[in-house]
């Protein structure tokens, strides 16, 4: 009976439609290297800080504008539209992590005071942050030393001294 489901779906006239609207896959070239953006539109699903075999972001994206002010050191540039969080408790997280300013941080166990909640439960709905930079869970870091980061500790230096010399 599913499968019929399924099947009846797929020649429903919306599922193509759907299908070629999928998120396109386009490179942007940071102070450190290029990484990919995941993007639908004018909506960024979701940032990879590694390179893909993809085209470059049109400099006039609003992911690309944002991101040029970023690197510039212009924290406060309005963020672009993103995908929406996937449960509550990230859209709590993700609010939280833009109210901590550039170059400052909080640790895994302040940020869970604010959430009220655990710092197990934080670090993982960080680690499953699927937009760092734009939602900057770079900013989060152990009570001794710097914590985990999905995109590798590396990354994190780089974006925590970059923010801490503006």
């Amino acid at each position: 009976m599913w499968l019929h489901n399924v099947r009846a779906f797929m020649r429903n006239p919306g599922y193509t439609t759907l299908m070629q609207h999928s998120p396109q896959q386009l490179t942007y070239q940071t102070p450190w290297g290029v990484i990919t953006l995941q993007l639908k539109g004018g909506v960024c699903h979701a940032i990879r800080l590694e390179a893909d075999d993809a085209p470059v972001c049109p400099k006039q994206h609003p992911v690309a504008q944002w991101l040029n002010s970023y690197f510039a050191g212009c924290g406060d540039a309005m963020l672009p539209l993103m995908a929406t969080a996937h449960t509550p408790f990230q859209y709590r997280l993700r609010h939280a992590l833009l109210e901590i300013p550039m170059g400052h941080t909080l640790t895994y166990g302040e940020l869970a005071k604010v959430l009220n909640s655990g710092p197990r439960a934080v670090g993982q709905a960080l680690g499953a942050n699927p937009l760092p930079i734009l939602i900057p869970c770079h900013r989060i870091v152990a009570a001794q030393g710097l914590g985990g980061f999905s995109c590798g500790l590396e990354w994190k230096k780089r974006l925590l001294v970059f923010e801490r010399s503006l």
